[in-house]
């Protein structure tokens, strides 16, 4: 992020670690919490918690990381949030927005509704591996877990989509 040798203040580095990745990281949450309102507060909340801990990063070249970590874990906590919240509070269901005829929006549609069944490990994977094009490695930083933990939550989360996802494909073929 900060070139060798070079030293940012925290409103420098998050200024430019917002400019370069706010949208990638909001795109990244929204896909785990299926809500554009409330992945923008997860992410600027990612921000916020990053320049706060700006002086006691180890290694402020791996900032984005962080962020990446901060984002998936936040939305994960929306998310038992929400578990918590229709647990005692029942939501009344949504009715189903008008359909415009677009192919590409009933398709997304389609993908991010089977994202959604897919167990939280399997979404956030595929999420981090096939929409922010993280390599295995990344996303085991990211998530804290092993390299062959990723190749085995990727490909069953892969086959689920697939298998949920195979009426669509022939329709639209």
């Amino acid at each position: 992020m900060t070139p060798r040798g070079a030293t940012w203040d925290a409103e420098t580095a998050v200024e430019q670690l917002y400019a370069a990745h706010w949208r990638q990281l909001v795109r990244l949450s929204v896909l785990l919490v299926r809500d554009l309102g409330t992945a923008e507060e997860v992410v600027q909340d990612s921000f916020v918690a990053l320049h706060d801990r700006w002086s006691r990063l180890r290694d402020p070249e791996r900032a984005l990381a962080y962020l990446r970590q901060s984002v998936v874990n936040r939305s994960r906590s929306v998310l038992r949030h929400r578990k918590v919240e229709a647990k005692h509070a029942p939501v009344p269901g949504v009715a189903p927005a008008a359909d415009d005829g677009a192919l590409a929006h009933a398709r997304r549609d389609a993908v991010l509704e089977a994202m959604r069944h897919l167990p939280d490990r399997q979404r956030e994977v595929v999420a981090l591996r096939y929409y922010m094009n993280l390599s295995e490695v990344d996303i085991a930083e990211t998530l804290g877990i092993s390299r062959g933990a990723v190749k085995s939550h990727s490909f069953r989360g892969l086959a689920a989509l697939k298998h949920s996802l195979g009426p669509l494909m022939e329709d639209v073929s």
